[in-house]
């Protein structure tokens, strides 16, 4: 892994800043701007892959549009266990509303103590799930971009081979995409015009990471 190679790749073609702005503009298209974004990251990744990191993605709306779906649809599909979570807790914190307003004060009481623990119990499995996300979907991003196929995405057996073999490599990645992502927060400094430059560099970066850690992975 070469955690300063994420950070200057983006720098060093030629065209970058027009990419970039170009990118940002884009991105503040609702909810299409997003997804053709997170479809450049893909290709991001792809070039990292390809060992082709020398200059960054040209646009191409309609394939990063599917590419970017595509992200979206494999995040929610590993996101739906702590979907279904958050459902059966609003279920009990609301059912559990209800029967304090209905009960004595003891049982009341009682029931609110469960409630809370229920909550806190919650929130631990939202903490332990988020940080397997954070080893699994690198890798599960990294496999749509060197297929190609959403489906390849989604094949939890593969995937989670691959987190299996370099831990270590995907732990780095996690670090280096939470520096981007504090890079890309900095735009919003100057009243959010400079998020048109650092965020598109922010995905870039994070692309660029998984797609090492997909390398190392999968030449194991």
């Amino acid at each position: 892994m070469d955690f300063g190679r994420a950070f200057s790749y983006p720098m060093q073609d030629t065209d970058k800043w027009k990419k970039v702005i170009i990118m940002g503009l884009i991105f503040l298209i609702p909810i299409l701007g997003q997804l053709v974004l997170a479809g450049w990251m893909i290709d991001v990744v792809k070039k990292v892959i390809r060992h082709e990191d020398v200059t960054l993605p040209e646009l191409d709306f309609g394939g990063q549009l599917s590419r970017g779906f595509g992200v979206f649809v494999i995040g929610l599909v590993y996101a739906i266990p702590v979907i279904i979570l958050g459902i059966i807790q609003g279920v009990i914190s609301a059912g559990g509303t209800a029967m304090m307003g209905n009960g004595d004060d003891n049982a009341a009481a009682a029931l609110g103590i469960g409630v809370t623990l229920i909550s806190i119990c919650v929130g631990i499995i939202y903490v332990v799930y988020g940080i397997l996300l954070g080893f699994v979907l690198p890798m599960a991003y990294g496999r749509y971009a060197d297929t190609g196929k959403m489906s390849d995405g989604l094949k939890f057996g593969e995937v989670f081979g691959l987190v299996r073999k370099a831990p270590g490599a995907i732990f780095i990645a996690m670090l280096g995409t939470w520096v981007a992502s504090l890079v890309g927060s900095l735009g919003s400094i100057a009243c959010g015009v400079g998020i048109l430059l650092t965020l598109p560099y922010s995905f870039a970066v994070m692309g660029h990471f998984y797609g090492q850690a997909y390398n190392v992975a999968s030449t194991k």
